[in-house]
């Protein structure tokens, strides 16, 4: 079970308990089962509407799943991603820092996602 806390200048910032290795928690399905505002449109990671930043709290490395197609793409079009930097990951095997919360899955990690 990971801790993520949700962060923003307008709201106050809330830590919510999240269940690891689910694979359908979200980080837009956590946000919303607990009232935080995070932007959304489409649901589907096409629109980027629900653009995220998300950190290690404790410093490690971040596991997060890897990024979908879809993901990639937008946020690629969103200059949030160089097609050099999708590639780098791949290679790395470590997941950028700016997510769509309608994509990233939680996994068993402490993290702040700013909105």
């Amino acid at each position: 079970m990971g801790l993520v806390t949700f962060s923003n200048p307008e709201f106050k910032d809330k830590t919510v308990y999240a269940v690891a290795g689910s694979h359908t928690e979200t980080i837009l399905k956590l946000a919303k089962e607990h009232r935080v505002p995070v932007q959304f449109d489409c649901q589907d990671g096409e629109c980027g509407s629900c653009l995220v930043h998300v950190t290690s709290i404790d410093g490690k490395d971040r596991m997060g799943g890897p990024l979908t197609e879809k993901e990639k793409n937008v946020l690629h079009e969103l200059g949030k991603l160089t097609k050099e930097e999708i590639e780098q990951m791949l290679v790395d095997d470590l997941p950028s820092e700016w997510r769509l919360a309608c994509q990233m899955i939680v996994r068993d990690e402490d993290l702040l996602v700013e909105f």
